[in-house]
């Protein structure tokens, strides 16, 4: 039973991430100019979605027990996921998928690197190791932004996005309490609203509407659902380890779909954070019992 449990959770992990890996491309097709107009919709199909996820599984009352239950350190991975799910949107008319998505590879070390400037949690020296090594990929590729191919803001907002998710994981582990689902939702009704207010038209093609309905429902949406249903049933560091999917997947689709290929710093500086981060997790994983029955 637990080994049936353990295989189950290992094809949600991944199958989450493979509905996230669709991201870039899906909004590459997207052919809406302004990204307020993108992230509202987005959020919008997100947001519906999420609620009628939770109200079919936990019902109308646990659901709203649930958002009760997060207190303020729910409401800071809210806004965390608020200003991530954003600045991906914003990023990608100034950066390309590649940059965003490698960047954001190196999270898991980031969280590290936080929970020890934040709360003196001790890491060892392998773990410092991979760090110095995501720090050094991370500036490769954003090195792009020197020769005037790449915008400084696109990768930036990259680099805050990573942020934004390295904070909500440190405060996700420090506060067991906090219920992934009922945050990441009230964080895409954030995004929702603050959109409304930056956007000046609503106005879309029928295409585009599909494209965003898909973006929310689909990729945002039913991924976090298979996610938060498959990482409980695994080790922390091997759901981390198969969401290195994405993005390794991601840039490929928005190479076959719209022809965007890396540059040679990206590729470099995505294979030395993949080669730490890979590093790392598989240690980690090694480290980690394993099921017997």
């Amino acid at each position: 039973m637990f080994r049936r449990q353990h295989t189950i959770g290992i094809i949600l992990v991944a199958l989450s991430a493979l509905l996230w890996s669709f991201g870039g491309s899906m909004a590459r097709s997207i052919t809406v100019e302004s990204s307020w107009t993108i992230v509202f919709w987005r959020s919008y199909f997100a947001t519906v979605f999420l609620l009628v996820f939770m109200m079919m599984r936990e019902g109308p009352e646990k659901t709203l027990q649930l958002f009760g239950a997060m207190g303020w350190p729910g409401l800071s991975v809210a806004l965390c996921f608020a200003v991530a799910s954003t600045c991906f949107v914003v990023a990608l008319s100034h950066t390309t998928v590649a940059n965003i998505l490698l960047i954001q590879a190196g999270v898991p070390l980031l969280a590290a690197l936080l929970a020890w400037l934040l709360f003196g949690e001790k890491s060892n020296t392998a773990t410092w190791i991979a760090i110095a090594a995501v720090v050094v990929g991370i500036s490769v590729m954003t090195s792009d932004t020197l020769s005037g191919k790449i915008s400084p803001l696109g990768d930036g907002l990259a680099i805050l996005i990573a942020l934004a998710f390295a904070i909500a994981t440190v405060l996700t582990r420090r506060h067991a309490h906090v219920q992934m689902l009922p945050a990441v939702t009230l964080g895409t009704t954030i995004a929702a609203i603050a959109s409304m207010f930056l956007t000046t038209s609503y106005a879309v093609s029928a295409q585009d509407l599909g494209w965003l309905a898909a973006f929310g429902m689909i990729n945002l949406g039913l991924g976090l659902a298979v996610f938060t249903m498959g990482a409980r049933l695994v080790p922390a560091a091997l759901a981390a380890l198969i969401g290195t999917l994405e993005p390794i997947l991601g840039p490929i689709w928005v190479w076959l779909s719209h022809a965007e290929i890396p540059s040679s710093r990206t590729l470099l500086g995505g294979a030395i954070v993949f080669a730490a981060l890979l590093t790392h997790l598989l240690l980690e994983w090694w480290r980690t019992p394993k099921p017997t029955r």
